[in-house]
């Protein structure tokens, strides 16, 4: 049950807070900055716990755009955000006007035929293939294809032309994909997938050569519509690779991202991200071995396990999105100072929450947060009494 106390009993200096907040983003592996950065921004799925009301039906609690919410509810919101945690947390301006929007492209699931269907608030994608025999001639299918045709709808050039004349703006696009291994088994499906590459392993292997050539083949044609096609980084959400062991990861879902990493992060500067909110701590020297260096794992994941294993991977984490959303502020203040006296000395720890924010989480349980890390994450200056 959530802390009942008053969401001031956490004393936090706000103003100086936010200071040396934005004075420590982007020095990784640095101790040169005041404290351990913040990387938690409450999402607007929390309104509603936050103001006492019902959340409507039929909203989406994995993803909500605030212009959804009414303004005034926003505005009730931001007033509290003030007092609670020192500055407005949604938007209030107008939205976005409806023909400003590009129109979307295919993700790399959709080019393999995989269609998404929306559900419950959630997209769920369906396997395109489910027998060997489907999925080979699934591929022989994509290997023909023209991606350009099949990623682009026909009006996106006149569309692209519209947007920019009338608004200023061009389309930005590209970094980041469905994981590698999620991507595969959205696709052909987990056990599919699993009993692919230990049975029948020829066609895992090209499988998994043509998900990776299609992932960069699109990923440079979304770079160049966005005009940048020298840019340099790229991501990916992967939580289904914890269904992996580390012999089939190893076969299937690593090389992908060595590939990936190789053609878009070359430098070990470059950042390569992954995200996976599930169980995969037997992973992580693998993802080492490719280079990931800013991760954001499961919350069974521990900080010093993730840090002995991958010395120089920045810690997006690791705050158990449960706790967040429905423990006392005490136990959140208690897992924030788990994780700065577990990873916070080497400069390379984000406090951020180990997956999505879930609705029920509370300016108070942020507002402990802060606290703790005014408290007990500094690096240089005093502590705040």
């Amino acid at each position: 049950m959530r802390d009942s106390r008053s969401p001031y009993l956490y004393p936090v200096d706000l103003e100086r807070f936010w200071a040396d907040d934005a004075e420590s983003h982007g020095k990784w592996f640095s101790v040169d900055k005041p404290q351990v950065p913040l990387g938690i921004r409450m999402p607007a799925t929390c309104i509603w716990d936050e103001l006492g009301l019902e959340t409507p039906a039929g909203t989406d609690t994995e993803v909500q755009n605030p212009y959804d919410v009414p303004l005034e509810l926003r505005k009730r919101y931001n007033e509290r955000a003030i007092a609670v945690v020192g500055r407005p947390m949604m938007p209030v301006d107008d939205p976005p006007p409806a023909d400003s929007h590009f129109p979307s492209v295919r993700s790399i699931t959709e080019i393999f035929e995989a269609e998404t269907i929306h559900t419950g608030g959630t997209e769920w994608v369906m396997p395109s293939a489910q027998t060997p025999k489907e999925l080979e001639a699934l591929l022989d299918r994509v290997e023909r294809r023209d991606l350009r045709d099949c990623l682009f709808p026909p009006n996106w050039d006149a569309e692209v032309r519209r947007i920019y004349e009338k608004y200023g703006v061009t389309p930005r696009m590209g970094g980041g994909i469905r994981g590698p291994v999620t991507a595969a088994m959205s696709i052909y499906g987990v056990e599919n997938l699993i009993f692919l590459i230990a049975d029948v392993p020829d066609l895992a292997v090209r499988f998994r050569e043509l998900l990776t050539d299609k992932i960069i083949e699109m990923t440079r044609l979304l770079y160049e519509a966005s005009g940048t096609p020298d840019r340099r980084g790229f991501g990916c959400n992967d939580d289904n690779c914890a269904m992996l062991n580390e012999e089939m990861y190893a076969a299937f879902g690593q090389p992908i991202l060595r590939r990936v990493f190789e053609t878009f992060s070359p430098d070990p500067a470059d950042r390569r991200f992954q995200h996976s909110d599930s169980a995969m701590a037997h992973l992580l020297s693998l993802l080492n071995e490719v280079g990931i260096n800013h991760g954001n794992f499961g919350p069974t994941v521990r900080v010093q396990e993730i840090r002995k294993k991958m010395p120089r991977c920045v810690i997006h984490g690791q705050l158990a999105p449960w706790t967040f959303a429905r423990g006392a502020d005490s136990e959140i203040a208690a897992e924030i100072r788990r994780d700065i006296d577990g990873a916070a000395a080497d400069g390379g720890l984000l406090i951020a929450t180990a997956g999505s924010i879930n609705p029920g989480s509370r300016l108070s349980g942020l507002r402990a947060v802060m606290s703790v890390i005014q408290r007990h994450g500094r690096y240089h200056g005093p502590p705040e009494a």
